[in-house]
């Protein structure tokens, strides 16, 4: 008899990082969001100066596609079309006296619009 060797696979790392503070803000959105809302959904649509932008929405049903991580505020999806322009990327959460938002440090954008709104990779 021959014998089959069995690779145990070990976890792939997330595509995206989270930092605490981004993690606290998606607990918090989840602490409001809609009754059917299951998670947050990371996504990156087609738009802005430089052609792609991140988008932050609210998601009712998983897509066994999606990429999903579990932080302790809730569940965080990555769009599986968006993956690869994100892979590497922290995702931070940012708050000042003027402005509030999801901050993110992406090595794979070759470039952004002067607004900051949108990136290309």
């Amino acid at each position: 008899m021959t014998e089959v060797a069995t690779k145990v696979r070990r976890p792939l790392p997330a595509a995206v990082i989270l930092t605490a503070s981004a993690e606290a803000r998606i607990a918090k959105l989840m602490g409001e969001a809609p009754a059917d809302a299951i998670g947050v959904k990371l996504s990156t649509p087609r738009r802005g100066c430089s052609g792609l932008a991140y988008s932050v929405d609210y998601v009712t049903e998983a897509n066994p596609i999606d990429e999903k991580i579990e932080t302790p505020g809730g569940l965080f999806f990555i769009d599986s079309a968006s993956v690869l322009y994100l892979i590497g990327s922290t995702m931070d959460w940012q708050e000042d006296d003027f402005t509030a938002g999801f901050v993110f440090a992406n090595p794979n954008a070759k470039g952004s619009c002067g607004c900051g709104e949108s990136f290309t990779v």
